[in-house]
């Protein structure tokens, strides 16, 4: 209290006086030392250096104020609803200190106008004003303690600008989120089994794991298969949030997953008709249409085959040819015969008419 007043009084002769009415207009106490929320207030995106050289921002605030959130939380809402199971609770606080969360309530405080960042940044950057307003508590730890950070949390944020009721009872899922995610991405998604059992009471226990693309997501425990994969969900979507290189990991392999299914597994199909469908004769027959100029040389002489059963009937009837062919004297004989015969009938003709 008497810190408070000493504040007070020195506070017109503050050099940045405008910042520490902010602050406190945020918190609901005057800073002691300011040069802590500065650097919570300093984006990465600014190129600030100590008097050592080495890089400000406020990303060491933000893992401190990271931490003192979940704790307060989680001391918040074990005693507002007291007999209520770990998981409930573990949702309940996470829904409260969920980057959404964060930042609809760094804008609506006033922390985005403060932050520090480049302009481009700042329109890029969807969880800038989330990740100042966990560092802002991280400064508020380091300069006042851990009771004036629970009195801020009961006071400031549950107490006028969260209903905690409203807020444990309503429904976030996060599977959907993920497979949402995946969808719009075009990243394959699993979510297998790891084990299955019961606790010390008997109880039903699930634990179930998320994979991206083949990749080991994040798992999750619960007395229901919905309850272990919205944990496991939710765990997954904070480490694609926190963790560039897992989505990096990630995007890799399913670039190397469709680039396999790119590459042609067959040859190109040759668009002329095939034949292949036809067997034995018909093939041959196939081949003669397709070849209807082709020239073909016959022997004079027959050709005998000896396996043949009408091999002699063949030779038989050649022979029967031979005996009918003419030859020079054969021809001559012929004629003769043929006068005689003439002459013959002539004379007879005439002696009888005689």
């Amino acid at each position: 209290m008497l810190n408070n007043i000493i504040d007070r009084i020195k506070l017109p002769f503050r050099k940045d006086k405008e910042l520490y009415l902010s602050l406190y207009q945020i918190l609901g106490v005057l800073p002691h030392d300011i040069s802590y929320y500065k650097v919570a207030l300093m984006h990465k995106s600014i190129s600030h250096r100590n008097s050592k050289g080495k890089k400000v921002n406020n990303e060491r605030l933000e893992f401190l104020g990271d931490a003192i959130l979940d704790a307060i939380v989680g001391d918040i809402v074990f005693r507002h609803f007291p007999g209520k199971r770990e998981g409930f609770l573990t949702n309940t606080r996470s829904k409260i200190v969920q980057r959404d969360t964060l930042n609809r309530l760094a804008k609506t405080m006033g922390i985005n106008d403060l932050v520090l960042s480049s302009g481009h940044s700042a329109a890029h950057n969807s969880y800038m004003g989330g990740n100042a307003f966990e560092a802002v508590v991280g400064a508020l730890y380091l300069d006042h303690g851990y009771d004036a950070c629970m009195k801020f949390m009961e006071k400031q944020i549950l107490g006028e600008l969260i209903n905690i009721d409203k807020v444990a009872y309503k429904e976030v899922n996060f599977k959907s989120k993920l497979i949402e995610w995946s969808q719009k991405n075009r990243v394959n998604i699993e979510f297998q089994l790891v084990s299955q059992g019961k606790d010390d009471n008997g109880s039903p226990m699930f634990e179930y794991k998320v994979l991206l693309e083949g990749l080991d997501g994040c798992q999750g425990k619960g007395f229901s298969k919905k309850e272990s994969q919205q944990l496991a969900s939710k765990l997954t979507l904070q480490k694609l949030r926190r963790k560039p290189q897992f989505i990096d990991a990630v995007f890799a392999a399913k670039g190397d997953r469709t680039k396999m299914e790119e590459e042609p597994v067959e040859n190109v199909p040759d668009p002329e008709p095939q034949n292949d469908f036809l067997i034995g004769d018909a093939a041959k027959e196939t081949e003669k249409h397709e070849n209807p100029f082709r020239e073909e040389v016959f022997d004079d002489k027959p050709i005998v085959d000896t396996n043949d059963t009408n091999a002699d009937i063949k030779a038989e009837t050649e022979e029967e040819k031979e005996e009918f062919d003419e030859g020079p004297d054969q021809k001559e004989a012929a004629d003769d015969d043929r006068e005689s015969i003439i002459a013959a009938a002539e004379a007879a003709a005439f002696g009888d008419k005689e």
